[in-house]
């Protein structure tokens, strides 16, 4: 798939006042400071379409975004170490929880993980919560370009071997990416347009 036009379109904490329209949804979601804007300007090619920062936590609402007409790409507020009040991390996780669990357009949700840590528990549960609800997600690398291949590998293998010893009995599709050197770029939106593809988008 190319991406020939991707367009900001709506931002808000209320998943009632989300596009209305019937065309496929796809989430992207992780840990603060996991590179997330940075991905998403990556795989769109366009360097100021999600609000990149240094500080974590810069996304703090529901973004839509349409992508060549016919699917949107969501920006949801990262998870964990963002440097806000108590009460409105409590807002996040609430709008969020509600987006995964009203949000009949969305068809797949993609976690973000650095590929450069340990699985983290945080991380490790908000997949949980994902399976328990039957809702579909792939893992997304970060940063894969900070580590030396060997590193890449190990770090990857350690990852599916913790998730599949505890509730998971297979590993569930990921990708291996970089916002720098684009790379994973290819094969996760060419997996986004096999999905699209199959989908009855008159229904």
């Amino acid at each position: 798939m190319k991406i020939n036009t991707a367009s900001f379109v709506i931002s808000n904490s209320d998943v009632a006042k989300c596009p209305k329209e019937r065309i496929p949804e796809y989430a992207f979601i992780g840990r603060s400071n996991v590179g997330k804007s940075s991905l998403i300007n990556m795989l769109t090619g366009q360097n100021k379409l999600a609000k990149t920062s240094g500080r974590p936590g810069k996304t703090q609402l529901i973004n839509h975004f349409k992508i060549n007409n016919n699917w949107f790409l969501v920006d949801l507020p990262g998870y964990g170490y963002a440097k806000v009040s108590k009460s409105v991390k409590k807002t996040f996780q609430s709008f969020i929880k509600n987006y995964f669990l009203q949000r009949e357009q969305l068809i797949c949700s993609f976690i973000l993980v650095d590929c450069r840590h340990e699985p983290q528990k945080i991380d490790l549960e908000f997949m949980e919560f994902l399976g328990e609800n039957e809702i579909p997600f792939c893992i997304i690398f970060t940063k894969s370009d900070k580590l030396k291949i060997s590193e890449l590998n190990r770090n990857i293998k350690n990852y599916v071997k913790i998730m599949t010893s505890t509730v998971w009995e297979e590993m569930p599709k990921y990708f291996i990416t970089s916002a720098t050197s684009s790379n994973g770029k290819e094969d996760l939106l060419n997996y986004i347009d096999e999905i699209n593809a199959g989908l009855d988008l008159n229904s």
